[in-house]
């Protein structure tokens, strides 16, 4: 009878979890018509901001890759965009995933040396690493030096067709994460960022994990770059590669919380939120930030959702896998 009983409560549980991204699927589809084009352009936002603080927190809360740079990625899918719709006149489409491809391939070309440096030396090396790529790129007339490029092809679209194809990176950065983290490559990630040299010793190849957790942030930082300047409409290569990119990402991850995939959703929203009430205030705008940041370090050091799940075993979206020991000893 208890067996029974247990059987249809798995089930029940199992309907819920499927039940629920449905829902939540269709009432983000519906968004659109149910509110005004200004709290959709502030969707838009959110939902591009997730994908940045997504990938942030992939690399620095799972894999112990606190990135400085990020910004570099967010800028080049800026400019693949720009080039792909002004110079060549070819479709937004391609633009987008032109940002993901060039981002990896600088991934790749920059991972040799960066992943020789461990801790801030690490941090330290991606943010010199977008500032080269600011310099060069003010210098570069064939992207028009420091004029930049005015994002044409962006006016031909509504800000409903922005939000969908926000919709599709947010929601795709949050899928591919939580997909990633219940695979063998998420457990080596998590493995390696709580001791690298055990987690060496069981066999990991330290290396290939970091490269691939490292080229995956890039191909969806780049894409979510490309469709955040789709939505800016103008490309500027000290705005494009500013470390204010990679500030936000901190600030999400950080409010939010390290290490949950639910943290950069809510920091997300809390960010987008506070940056359109600190628009008059550009002077301090960041100082505000950084105050509320502390903060929050001090009062809940994990963040929003960790400390949510370590009071009170809160959460939506679980990264564990558990063993059948586990969950009995998590029923009793």
């Amino acid at each position: 009878m208890i067996k029974v009983i247990t059987i249809q409560s798995q089930f029940w549980k199992l309907k819920a979890r499927l039940l629920i991204p449905v829902i939540l699927l269709v009432i983000l589809c519906s968004l659109p018509f149910l509110v005004n084009e200004y709290i959709t352009s502030i969707l838009v936002q959110i939902l591009l901001y997730m994908a940045l603080g997504q990938m942030w927190n992939l690399l620095a809360g799972y894999a112990g890759l606190v990135s400085l740079g990020q910004q570099m990625f967010v800028g080049l899918g800026g400019y693949s965009l720009a080039v792909i719709t002004e110079i060549y006149q070819l479709p937004i489409i391609l633009g987008i995933i032109t940002g993901g491809v060039v981002s990896v391939i600088l991934a790749v070309i920059i991972s040799q040396p960066i992943f020789k440096m461990r801790g801030v030396y690490f941090s330290i090396g991606t943010w010199i690493a977008a500032e080269a790529l600011a310099v060069y790129f003010s210098n570069w007339t064939y992207v028009r030096s420091g004029q930049g490029f005015n994002i044409t092809a962006s006016y031909e679209l509504t800000t409903v067709d922005l939000y969908y194809i926000a919709l599709v990176v947010g929601a795709g950065a949050v899928v591919l994460v939580y997909a990633l983290l219940r695979s063998t490559l998420g457990l080596a990630l998590m493995a390696m960022r709580d001791n690298e040299s055990a987690a060496e010793t069981v066999g990991i190849e330290l290396y290939q994990t970091k490269l691939k957790c490292f080229l995956l942030a890039a191909f969806v930082t780049g894409i979510t770059g490309a469709a955040l300047y789709l939505s800016i409409a103008y490309v500027q290569p000290f705005a494009a590669f500013g470390i204010d990119w990679t500030v936000a990402m901190v600030f999400m991850v950080i409010i939010g919380g390290t290490g949950t995939i639910e943290g950069p959703v809510l920091g997300a929203v809390l960010y987008v939120i506070l940056k359109q009430y600190l628009y008059d205030y550009p002077g301090i705008s960041m100082i505000i930030l950084g105050i509320i940041a502390i903060g929050v370090i001090f009062v809940a050091p994990k963040g929003a959702m960790g400390t949510l799940y370590e009071r009170y075993g809160f959460e939506i979206l679980s990264a564990r896998r558990w063993t059948k020991d586990s969950q009995r000893k998590k029923r009793d």
